[in-house]
């Protein structure tokens, strides 16, 4: 039993490395993959980092994740799907994700600061090529944005397929951050007459509109009016 235990409790956290243990505040740093997944399930963009021509480079884009896979979406004419291809032994990248949960007024500039959460991945990602896998990956990256959207629309066809490119990043390096509770100010600067407290964010979604030329008698699909 003590053995399956310990197994159990090594599955559920990332093994931490050198790219990914912070050299500032690594008390704030975690590796439960559970966590992990979370941050990733509630963001919508994710910045892909990578290096072209010797130079960095960071490109917002949508992501979805299948278990312990992230697909990246992309024209096949974008550079970093290209440098994925079949011939390419893939690329090295950098994805990261950002939640701001709330901003730190403190009474002093220096201690002000914000409430977050954050993933960052590395890896090498490559290049989606099987049709299935590619399926796949694309109702995620739909489902992601609104869950049981995919079934809810006209799949790719042959022509927009081919026109698609995605790329897997899996999960193995990775790790999450993230900073919580309240002003972190000096003793001495408890006194000063300044107001210091959180500001807390919160994402919300309006009311649906329906596009000018839908079709009379389309009602809203429940998965939005859950939204």
């Amino acid at each position: 039993m003590q053995g399956t235990s310990q197994a159990t409790a090594q599955s559920a956290a990332y093994t931490p490395t050198d790219r990914t243990v912070p050299t500032r505040s690594a008390d704030r740093a975690s590796y439960d993959r559970e966590l992990v997944h979370s941050i990733l399930d509630e963001a919508y963009v994710c910045h892909l980092g990578f290096v072209r021509d010797g130079l960095p480079v960071v490109l917002p884009t949508l992501f979805g994740r299948v278990g312990e896979t992230l697909y990246v979406h992309g024209s096949t004419g974008s550079r970093p799907l290209r440098m994925t291809g079949r011939a390419d032994p893939g690329l090295p990248v950098c994805l990261t994700v950002t939640h701001v949960d709330a901003l730190v007024l403190a009474r002093s500039a220096f201690h002000h600061s914000i409430n977050y959460r954050s993933v960052v991945v590395h890896g090498m990602a490559y290049d989606v090529t099987d049709p299935e896998e590619k399926r796949t990956a694309l109702d995620a990256l739909v489902d992601h944005v609104v869950a049981g959207r995919s079934r809810d629309s006209r799949p790719a066809d042959k022509k927009e397929l081919a026109a698609t490119a995605v790329i897997r990043l899996d999960l193995n390096e990775v790790s999450a951050k993230l900073r919580t509770g309240g002003v972190n100010d000096e003793p001495e600067d408890l006194a000063l007459p300044h107001w210091a407290g959180l500001v807390p964010l919160r994402k919300g979604y309006e009311a649906p509109v329906d596009a000018p030329d839908l079709t009379p008698g389309i009602e809203l699909p429940g998965y939005l009016r859950e939204l």
